[in-house]
């Protein structure tokens, strides 16, 4: 996607916001000019504290669910006996909504940010586990069967074959794992916390109602999830250079 493109679409956004909330002329929705001077104040505040510890949240989370779930569907995906053993147990699982694990997490692990970035894993995990099995597993049976022929082992597979032909689906559960991943991290710092931009945003809007601080927050975590997006397309630009070539 080009800047000026993305530049134009967060114009006709602020143009769409300001004529609503023009139209409503409620507190509850500022103007985005107001909400965007908050924004630089509170940067100078304690806003910039609460992305830092939001962000170490849920990249933690993120980074942990990859590097479990894509060795492990890269294995699942690449060996029709551990396929058939671990499928049932992944289609139980899997449609089981995390979120009310919360409780039962918090529980267990305690109100610190072990329990909030264990959440974030819970339901990560299988959106990439699944994605990376399916890839692994989908390849063409002749393709392994002439690298067998010509001595390729089972390591050289997993290296040259089933890791290049998966990353593009481990970067993909990644983008989509982002927008669940901050959706999340949102719920596990409404309480039992007092830091991180979902407080954040719940204190100034519910408590204090300083709407223009709520919408400030809001904003930073759509900042967030819009980084880490554009650092998965940077990763696939630089790992998946094939996909690039014109």
């Amino acid at each position: 996607m080009k800047r000026r493109e993305l530049l134009l679409a967060a114009l006709a956004l602020l143009v769409a916001w300001q004529v609503l909330a023009m139209i409503i002329r409620l507190p509850v929705l500022p103007q985005p000019l107001e909400v965007l001077s908050v924004f630089f104040r509170e940067l100078q505040r304690d806003l910039i504290i609460h992305f830092t510890v939001s962000l170490w949240r849920v990249t933690a989370g993120m980074m942990l669910s990859v590097l479990i779930a894509a060795p492990a569907g890269l294995a699942i995906g690449g060996s029709q006996a551990m396929n058939r053993f671990f499928s049932p147990f992944i289609y139980l699982l899997y449609p089981i909504p995390k979120v009310v694990l919360v409780p039962v997490v918090i529980l267990f692990l305690g109100i610190g940010d072990v329990a909030k970035i264990a959440i974030m894993f819970l339901i990560l995990v299988f959106q990439i586990l699944v994605l990376v099995r399916d890839q692994a597993s989908g390849l063409a049976p002749q393709l392994l069967q002439s690298l067998q022929s010509l001595g390729a082992g089972r390591r050289a597979l997993f290296r040259f074959v089933y890791l290049p032909a998966s990353l593009p689906a481990i970067l993909t559960a990644l983008r989509q794992s982002i927008g669940t991943a901050v959706a999340v991290l949102y719920i596990t710092e409404l309480s039992a916390t007092k830091y991180g931009l979902g407080y954040y945003i719940y204190y100034k809007g519910s408590t204090l109602l300083d709407y223009p601080a709520m919408y400030a927050g809001v904003i930073a975590m759509s900042m967030m999830g819009l980084a880490m997006y554009f650092s998965v397309d940077w990763l696939e630009r630089r790992l998946c250079k094939w996909k690039f070539v014109s």
